[in-house]
């Protein structure tokens, strides 16, 4: 059994924070949920009365909010943040303020309290950029950031692998792959996600760039990872980086396209031919599943099923508002 008992979870409410947050009770963690609700938080509201959840809405930015959660907990996960390149562009005073000076006044503050025991940062395959789409990267592949997004995460990534830190004390950053899949705060700006909506209410699918490659992994399957870092052996994870999907969920849009014709037969495609993206790589998970036993439970055909099936039966009933998107 871990000998964690009580998570901080940043940015709570967020598209994994929230799938997140019901993993972890439903595992019997107690929870303090940090999040300043740039979304909103209805996200929370299934789980805001359980008795192992407490929610505390503040910003990593400011030290006097830290400092109410940091005495309370035995590890944390940092999901906080500006995220994607759009969101970033957008907002790039906010976003350096928030994902890196934030992130390392947690971090700095975690360290300094013997009663924490790992700190667990969101990173994100975006950081390895432009790579040869015959080959696959892996941890050891030299990062190559081409955007604010990936710069900021690559800074903050090295700044806690290098750290010099007490002995008890295990730090870890986990590269996630571009996430798709249901979550109590939805998103529809991202690939698959917002592919299948485009289809599933009978519009033209615009596509750049079909050839370019790209690795994927349902939200809960990130979610996962987190808490299985939790419950490893210190020694397997200390100040270690790990891709978090599977080697065989790496697309092409073309390939996510088919996948997508399968449910959408009768779906309208149009191929917009685009022979430079700033973005393009597949990703050998092989470290995650060797040395902690990581595996995936859904690909991205299960991913198309379930979004079809929750917008064919009204769920949503506006997924095209713009409050599914960080911008």
């Amino acid at each position: 059994m871990p000998t964690v008992n009580s998570i901080l979870v940043t940015g709570v409410a967020g598209y994994i924070g929230s799938v997140l947050v019901r993993q972890l009770l439903d595992k019997g963690y107690k929870v303090i949920g940090l999040d300043r609700l740039m979304y909103g938080g209805e996200s929370l509201l299934g789980v805001y009365n359980y008795p192992n959840f407490e929610f505390i809405k503040g910003d990593i930015r400011k030290k006097e909010d830290l400092i109410k959660v940091v005495d309370k907990i035995d590890a944390v996960v940092h999901l906080a943040a500006i995220v994607g390149d759009p969101a970033c562009t957008k907002q790039p005073e906010v976003a350096r303020n928030t994902n890196w000076d934030g992130s390392k006044l947690l971090f700095d503050l975690c360290e300094k309290r013997e009663n924490i025991e790992n700190f667990i940062f969101a990173s994100t395959c975006s950081t390895y950029g432009k790579m040869d789409g015959n080959t696959c990267v892996n941890e050891d592949s030299p990062l190559n950031p081409v955007s604010l997004y990936a710069e900021l995460k690559v800074k903050f990534e090295k700044y806690l692998l290098k750290s010099n830190t007490r002995k008890d004390f295990t730090p870890t950053a986990l590269r996630f792959s571009t996430v798709y899949g249901i979550s109590p705060r939805m998103r529809f700006d991202l690939t698959v996600n917002e592919f299948v909506r485009e289809l599933a209410f009978n519009r033209k699918l615009l596509i750049y760039g079909e050839q370019f490659w790209r690795s994927y992994c349902h939200v809960e399957d990130i979610a996962r990872a987190c808490f299985l870092v939790l419950e490893s052996e210190p020694n397997k994870v200390n100040h270690e980086a790990f891709g978090v999907g599977d080697t065989k969920e790496n697309y092409q849009k073309k390939m996510i396209v088919d996948e997508l014709l399968k449910t959408y037969p009768e779906g309208e495609i149009k191929y917009v031919q685009k022979d430079e993206d700033p973005r393009g790589y597949r990703v050998d998970f092989s470290k995650i599943k060797d040395v902690l036993g990581y595996s995936i439970t859904k690909r991205v055909s299960d991913g198309i099923k379930e979004l079809s099936k929750i917008l064919s039966n009204g769920l949503l009933p506006d997924p095209f508002n713009k409050k599914y998107k960080n911008i």
